[in-house]
C-alpha cells in the first residue's frame, strides 16, 4: 500500500509560486526561485507568464524563453514527466492557455512546439501520454480546464464575466482526453488546472472547484485568488504578528492508486512557525464531492 500527497498552489499574489501557471506577468525571478526548490515537481506556464511576449526574440532571450530554460524538464507543456518511484506520470496540456476557442500566443506555440491549431494541440497532448509505463497513474496538469464541464457562470470553467455565462474550457484538452479514453488503457484519475478564479466576478459568489466526470476523472481547479493573505483580525491566525500570512493549498492524497482525499487547506505562517488553520474537504474516496 502506497500513499502520496500532492499540493497544488493556486493562483498567487506577485510573490508566491503556482505550478499550474501565472507566476506573475513574466515574473522570471519567481520562476527561477520555483525551479530552485529541491523536491520533485512539475510546472506548466499560464497566460500571464507570456503576458507581454507575443513572439520569441531573435536578438536575445526574452523572459518567456528564460522561464522555459530555467524550468527545463519540469515544465510539462505538451510533455510527460515520469516519477518511477511513485509510479506516477504527469502529462501537460497546452502552455500559456487563456481558455476558450482561440489559441493564445499562437506564434509562441508555433515556434516552439509547431502548433498551428486546436487539432494539432490536441494531438500533441495525446501523444505526450502515449508510452506511459503500464503501472503508472497519469495526472493531467494544465493551466485551464477542458470544455464539457458546464456553461453556467459558476461552473468549474464557466464564464463569470459575461451575462449568461458560457463554457470557457480548452477544446483541445477535452479532445485529447476523449481520444485517450477511446484508444488507450492509460489510467487518468485526476486533472488539475487553475486560471478560472474561485471568487466570481461582480460579486456573484463562488465557483464550483471540483467535478467528478462521467469519465471517472476528477477535475480539480486550484485557482484560489488571492491564495496569500496578510495577517488581519479576519484570518484567525494563531499569533498576532503583523508579519504573518495565511496561505491556501489544494492537497490531493492518493492511496493505492486511487484519489482518496482532496482538501483546500489554509495554513498560517508566522516566522518559522506554521499551523493548519482550516481544512475544507472537497472530495472523499466514497465518491462524494462537496464543492
Amino acid at each position: 500500500m502506497c500513499a502520496m500527497i500532492f499540493h497544488f498552489w493556486s493562483l498567487p499574489s506577485n510573490i508566491f509560486p503556482d505550478p499550474i501557471g501565472d507566476f506573475g506577468n513574466e515574473n522570471l525571478e519567481l520562476v527561477q526561485d520555483v525551479a530552485a526548490l529541491n523536491f520533485p515537481k512539475a510546472v506548466i506556464l499560464g497566460n500571464h507568464d507570456s503576458w507581454s511576449t507575443q513572439q520569441f526574440s531573435s536578438k536575445k532571450k526574452d523572459r518567456v524563453q528564460l522561464q522555459l530554460e530555467c524550468l527545463g524538464q519540469e515544465h510539462v507543456g505538451y510533455k510527460r514527466l515520469d516519477f518511477p518511484l511513485l509510479k506516477l506520470s504527469i502529462v501537460g496540456g497546452r502552455p500559456f492557455s487563456c481558455g476558450g476557442q482561440q489559441i493564445f500566443r499562437k506564434r509562441l506555440l508555433s515556434a516552439r512546439y509547431g502548433i498551428q491549431d486546436m487539432e494539432g494541440s490536441a494531438k500533441r497532448i495525446y501523444e505526450a501520454a502515449l508510452g506511459t509505463p503500464e503501472d503508472h497513474l497519469v495526472i493531467l496538469l494544465a493551466h485551464n480546464g477542458p470544455t464539457g464541464l458546464g456553461s453556467e457562470l459558476n461552473d468549474i470553467c464557466g464564464k463569470d464575466w459575461v451575462f449568461g455565462g458560457g463554457d470557457h474550457g480548452d477544446p483541445d484538452l477535452a479532445q485529447a482526453i476523449s481520444h485517450l479514453k477511446e484508444t488507450t488503457n492509460v489510467s487518468i484519475p485526476l486533472l488539475v488546472f487553475g486560471h478560472m478564479h474561485k471568487e466570481l466576478a461582480h460579486g456573484n459568489g463562488l465557483r464550483k472547484m471540483i467535478v467528478v466526470g462521467a469519465d471517472d476523472i476528477i477535475y480539480l481547479n486550484g485557482a484560489i485568488v488571492p491564495r496569500v493573505k496578510r495577517s488581519t483580525n479576519e484570518t484567525s491566525l494563531h499569533a498576532s504578528n503583523s508579519d504573518g500570512t495565511y496561505r491556501a493549498f489544494t492537497l490531493v492524497e492518493i492511496l493505492s492508486g486511487q484519489v482518496n482525499k482532496i482538501s483546500e487547506s489554509w495554513v498560517s505562517v508566522v516566522g518559522n512557525e506554521t499551523t493548519l488553520e482550516e481544512e475544507h474537504i472537497l472530495f472523499k474516496s466514497n465518491g462524494q464531492s462537496s464543492c
